[in-house]
């Protein structure tokens, strides 16, 4: 059992940056690939990034290429999501995810394949 909570959202200028954090609890979080997830109002829940269990790989959405940043931090349970250059378009509830596969696939863009899930932070950008 993993318990996942969210934080650092907030309102923020275009062109600003955010950090959100997501800890973990249990002490399987190792094991799990982890993934944050946007749903914008309206819209369906949508792959943002995914790192692997131990860092090693990271993937994401074309749209946040080289303005977001996965990593994690498996001694403190957290894994983060850097926000920078963000945009109207940015806006979003942003949620983190644990996924584990027994296949051993490393990343999933289907929400649905994702065993647990934080409440998610809000993040609005502002024009």
């Amino acid at each position: 059992q993993v318990q996942l909570v969210e934080s650092g959202g907030g309102l923020v200028l275009a062109g600003g940056s955010l950090r959100l954090s997501c800890a973990a609890s249990g002490r399987t979080f190792s094991w799990y690939n982890m993934g944050w997830f946007r749903q914008a109002p309206g819209k369906e829940r949508e792959f943002v990034a995914g790192i692997t269990t131990n860092g090693g790989r990271t993937l994401y959405t074309d749209s946040v290429k080289g303005r977001f940043t996965i990593s994690r931090d498996n001694a403190k349970n957290t894994v983060y999501l850097q926000l920078n250059s963000l945009n109207s378009e940015d806006t979003a509830v942003y949620y983190c995810a644990a996924f584990w596969n027994a296949a051993g696939r490393q990343f999933s863009g289907n929400a649905a394949e994702y065993n647990y899930w934080g409440q998610g932070t809000q993040v609005t950008v502002s024009s």
